[in-house]
C-alpha cells in the first residue's frame, strides 16, 4: 500500500469552517485518480474479499465509491449496484435518511433482495452516519452483508458499527488531521 500511503501523505487540506477537509484522489477525484493507485487499492479489496464465498452483488454509494465498485466488479466479474442520492420513483424504492457530520439527506436503494449476499465498498468514513443508515436498511430488507471495505477512515466509528451489526468492517487507510498535516495511523 505504498502509493495510498504517499497519495494520503501528499494530499492537500482544506478548512471547511472547522472541519479539515483531506482532499484525496479516490475520495474527491482531484486532481485525478491514476491508475496504479486504484489498481494497489482494488487489489487489496480483492485480497479481502477472497475470505467471503458466494457474494452476488458488490454495492456502493454515490459517488466516490463508483471508481472502486467498477474496478472492483471487473476484478471479481459480479455486477455492482449504486446507492444514490437521486430518487427515481422505481417500484420497490427504499429510501434511507442519513446524517453525517456535515450534512442531512436522503438516499435510494433499488434492485435489493431478501437473501442477496453483498459486500459493500465505499471511499471515505468519516462519522459513520451514511453507512450507519444504509446498514440499517440493507438488514432491515433481509440484505446479507458480508463485509464492508472503505478505503480511507478518518473517523473513530468503526468499532461502533461493528459491534452494533455484527459485521466485518475492513478499513485500508486510517488518518487523522491535525494542523494542516495528514496523520496516518495505520495503513
Amino acid at each position: 500500500m505504498k502509493i495510498l500511503r504517499k497519495s494520503l501523505e501528499n494530499a492537500p487540506i482544506m478548512n471547511k469552517g472547522k472541519y479539515q477537509y483531506v482532499i484525496h484522489p479516490l475520495t474527491d477525484g482531484i486532481p485525478e485518480i491514476k491508475p496504479i493507485l486504484l489498481e494497489e487499492v482494488t487489489n487489496r479489496m480483492l485480497e479481502i474479499v477472497k475470505k467471503y464465498e458466494n457474494i452476488d452483488k458488490i454495492v456502493t454509494i454515490e459517488a466516490m465509491g463508483i471508481p472502486l465498485a467498477t474496478a472492483l466488479s471487473l476484478k471479481m466479474n459480479i455486477p455492482f449496484s449504486i446507492i444514490r442520492k437521486r430518487k427515481y420513483g422505481l417500484d420497490n424504492e427504499i429510501i434511507v435518511e442519513q446524517k453525517t457530520g456535515y450534512s442531512n439527506s436522503k438516499l435510494y436503494l433499488n434492485g435489493f433482495k431478501e437473501g442477496e449476499k453483498i459486500i459493500i465498498v465505499d471511499d471515505v468514513l468519516s462519522t459513520g452516519g451514511t453507512l450507519k443508515a444504509v446498514l440499517k436498511t440493507l438488514i432491515k430488507i433481509g440484505v446479507i452483508v458480508k463485509c464492508v471495505i472503505i478505503t480511507i477512515d478518518k473517523g473513530n466509528s468503526v468499532e461502533e458499527i461493528i459491534e452494533n451489526n455484527n459485521i466485518d468492517i475492513y478499513t485500508l487507510a486510517k488518518i487523522n488531521v491535525k494542523k494542516g498535516k495528514t496523520i496516518i495511523r495505520k495503513i
